[in-house]
């Protein structure tokens, strides 16, 4: 089979905003869900290995099907707000969808599963329809929904499954919004209720059973901060007569019968213990997996849990008086986070993950050195919310996002000193807003403006700290760095005031920490509430969430104000000079495209030309023209006019534009770009049309006409970008996104002859497993070829890895896309393969 054209580098995201939406396996792969897709990642690697795409709308659980012999699983189970349950089965190494459950009237939100005879799959699932449906998988025919139990006004939040012990006979437990715990076997395919366990005073927020020799433990975790763990055991006959003695203490238990076949089993729950320590509502609870050894499985007595108090609790019964007590504690204390959804464990017991409100990962590693140790490790990180945009630096070394979930967000590859391969990373969160980002633009390699839902545009400006911890973790020299910005009038960091929306810089002698004899006398109302959370650290791996929030953001030295309506888009040109801004906008007075100086910030001009909002904007390669497109349906182009000794600052007039019965699009433009040579550019439109088009005649006429045949990509092309590297025969490289989620790769040829649509050829897309599960929002190729964190030339010691390695490298481009479903993906794609 030939290698694929296009290959995933990295994929960033996070987990949705539910709390059973993270599973890890068996086989060490953890599964979440991100928008409308699962995410399969692995954890050594440190990088998503698979995105299975089948939901229509987000997914709200995800759970591995464990195997009796705790080997590596091969099924995968999902539900989403599509009211659609999926299982996933794995065939040759990749998950495929092998069956549907359709019949919730609502979300589905938590969902559980085992193995029965002869390896179908039970599965029971809860829904915002109020009810929980059992439903029985065979690899051969479709699913079948055995059981439905309605719960009227009622919600079950949580559901369980487990086979009673010494029997075959599954039994389920359902938590919900009436604080009790529901207890079900199943008998001739139907659920008989046996009982309901009262205790918690909220609601049941997580359920999981544990098999523990002869016996099963269930925990219960709910909004009344306490955990409890139920026992549930076999009675023989003779078990009986001893609740005559009245002078045993014992448990209050309830009984209850389940007959089997020929048989009636008699089983007994009691509370085993209750847990309390956390101080917010709990969430998830998670038992220690259960251990092959020899041949023999083993349960450990450990109990995870995870809470909105932002911390995870391990929990074991002591040594000696088997009481269960807390063994350690992590999370995080202060910041402004909300606390954790859910929890899991790894298969040995030696990782531990939550996942946050914000989507965050985080994970904690078991110290090998010190016992009882526990330290936070690394783990990738997305944005929680659409992406709106995103640019590479001017070198290629890191990207820049901006996203609906209010932040900006710095990407780069880090290499490990003893891994084989990069892998990206969040290294920054320059920004974190009050109001969702829409657009921005590199102004110089450590310096960018950005435009939110606000009329404001904002500079930022990277710190000292930035840039040290930068060259620790991309491997880049930081003297270099430190020349190319002006390094002695740094900030070291920046933080946020309490009560504002913009990054106040904190310089050298801000971090002077006060000495003992100084904290009575204040000289200011000011020095009692320190504002500064910023703490200068240096950094030799990528920092977890927590580190995130508080330490790596950007000062912003510079607001642009000027337009009337919230922002749009953003373009800024190659000397990086002019930056070109434009916002939403329904009448012409507001529709004008503005022009910054870089070097003074002042507006320089304001450019008439549209009517309704400009989309997008781009500057040509040589910087001497500018391209907007519009709602409108029409595109404009600008040229640079000659400086003059009066008037040195760049001035642009109007050089051509298309009228309403001249355009070729017959709905809105979304997106533009440049060839690299700047002699022709490309527009898409949502009427399906993707179009090139000439500089041609003369200065004085300056007649500008497509010179391509209209390329029909089959759906609303929401974005498209050259690519930046020529091709020998003179053709050149498009990629063009779709509101599908789908990427496709087209090389065009300019001297073809355009009536035939020869001109075009297409020579790659991604599969259903590489695109976007909804709309792709921008493309952005590399500014240079090769692959970023691999074509320094150099090694770690900086030795040159050889001729053959940069010309190996030479041959790669990268291409990095925004989806508005929460996700940056970055692609190699080989130039030799097309």
């Amino acid at each position: 089979m030939a290698a694929p054209v296009m290959e995933t580098c990295h994929v960033a995201c996070c987990a949705n905003r539910t709390p059973h939406v993270v599973s890890w396996s068996r086989g060490g792969t953890i599964a979440f869900g991100t928008c409308n897709s699962v995410a399969l990642y692995d954890p050594q690697e440190r990088r998503v290995v698979a995105l299975l795409n089948g939901h229509t709308g987000r997914v709200n659980t995800v759970r591995w099907i464990h195997r009796q012999d705790c080997a590596p699983e091969s099924h995968l189970v999902s539900g989403g707000s599509d009211n659609r349950l999926i299982v996933w089965e794995a065939k040759n190494g990749k998950f495929i969808q092998s069956v549907e459950c359709k019949g919730h009237t609502g979300p589905v939100c938590a969902v559980d599963a085992i193995y029965v005879e002869d390896s179908k799959i039970l599965l029971a699932s809860t829904a915002s329809d109020s009810t929980v449906r059992l439903w029985l998988c065979s690899e051969t025919e479709e699913a079948e929904c055995l059981h439905t139990l309605s719960f009227g006004s009622g919600f079950m939040m949580d559901v369980s499954l487990a086979l009673l012990p010494g029997s075959r006979v599954p039994i389920l437990a359902c938590g919900g919004d009436n604080s009790q715990v529901h207890l079900y076997v199943q008998s001739n395919r139907q659920l008989q209720k046996v009982m309901s366990l009262q205790g918690h005073e909220d609601w049941v927020r997580g359920l999981a059973w544990a098999s523990l020799g002869g016996e099963l433990l269930l925990a219960s975790c709910s909004q009344d901060c306490l955990i409890r763990v139920w026992r549930l055991c076999a009675k023989s006959g003779t078990d009986t007569r001893a609740e005559d003695d009245h002078t045993i203490i014992k448990m209050k238990e309830d009984v209850f019968e389940v007959k089997e076949t020929d048989m009636s089993l008699v089983f007994a729950v009691s509370l085993e213990t209750v847990l309390a320590g956390h101080e917010n509502w709990v969430y998830g609870i998670h038992w220690h997996p259960p251990l092959n050894k020899d041949g023999e499985l083993q349960q450990p007595l450990s109990l995870l849990s995870a809470s909105m108090d932002k911390t995870m609790i391990l929990w074991a019964p002591e040594e000696g008086s088997g009481v269960w007590v807390e063994q350690v504690r992590v999370g995080e204390v202060g910041g402004n986070t909300l606390g954790f959804y859910g929890c899991q464990m790894s298969p040995d017991g030696s990782m531990i993950m939550a996942h946050a409100f914000h989507g965050a990962l985080h994970l904690w590693c078991k110290d090998q050195d010190n016992e009882g140790e526990w330290r936070p490790g690394v783990v990738i990180s997305g944005h929680f919310n659409a992406l709106q945009d995103l640019s590479w630096d001017p070198e290629g070394e890191f990207i820049l996002s901006v996203g609906s979930d209010k932040t900006t967000r710095l990407f780069t590859p880090w290499r490990k000193q003893d891994a084989k391969q990069e892998t990206w990373h969040e290294i920054s969160r320059p920004q974190i807003h009050g109001y969702d980002m829409q657009c921005l633009a590199m102004v110089g390699r450590f310096q960018f403006v950005s435009g939110a839902d606000e009329k404001v545009l904002r500079v930022f400006q990277a710190p000292r700290n930035f840039v040290e911890n930068f060259a620790n973790i991309s491997g880049a020299s930081r003297e270099k760095l430190l020349a190319s910005s002006d390094s002695a009038n740094l900030p070291e960091g920046a933080s946020t005031p309490a009560l504002g929306l913009s990054n106040k810089a904190v310089f050298q002698g801000d971090l002077v920490p006060n000495t003992g004899e100084e904290k009575e006398q204040f000289s200011s109302v000011s020095d009692q509430y320190q504002e500064s959370y910023f703490h200068s650290l240096i950094m030799t791996e990528p920092p977890p969430e927590d580190h995130l929030l508080q330490n790596t953001l950007w000062p912003e030295v510079q607001k642009l104000y000027g337009h009337g309506f919230e922002m749009f888009c953003l373009a800024s040109d190659s000397a990086r000079t002019v930056v070109a801004s434009a916002c939403k906008a329904s009448k012409a007075e507001h529709a004008a495209v503005l022009l910054w100086s870089t070097a003074t910030w002042r507006q320089l001009q304001t450019l008439p030309c549209h009517t309704l909002t400009v989309t997008q904007m781009a500057f040509s390669p040589d910087a001497r023209l500018l391209l907007a497109v519009s709602r409108d349906r029409t595109w404009s182009l600008w040229r640079r006019d000659l400086p003059t000794p009066e008037n040195p600052e760049p001035q642009f007039s109007l050089h051509a534009h298309t009228r309403k019965n001249t355009a070729v699009h017959s709905r809105i433009i979304w997106s533009c770009d440049w060839s690299p040579d700047s002699k022709y550019f490309v527009t898409s439109s949502r009427d399906k049309k993707v179009v090139v088009w000439g500089l041609g005649g003369s200065e004085e006429d300056p007649e500008i006409k497509p010179c391509s045949s209209i390329l029909d990509v089959g759906d609303s092309a929401t974005a498209v970008a050259f690519c930046p590297v020529p091709f020998s025969d003179d053709s050149f490289l498009l990629a063009v996104g779709l509101e599908c989620g789908r990427i496709l790769l087209y090389r065009w040829s300019p001297g073809q002859e355009p009536a035939g649509g020869h001109d075009w050829s297409k020579c790659g897309e991604t599969d259903i497993s590489q695109s976007h599960s909804l709309a792709v929002k921008r493309l952005r190729w590399r500014p240079r070829t090769g692959r970023a964190g691999r074509d320094n030339n150099n090694g770690r010691n900086g030795q040159p890895d050889g001729e053959t390695e940069i010309e190996e490298e030479s041959s790669w481009v990268q291409l990095a896309s925004a989806g508005a479903d929460h996700s940056v993906k970055i692609f190699n794609i080989n130039k030799r393969a097309l």
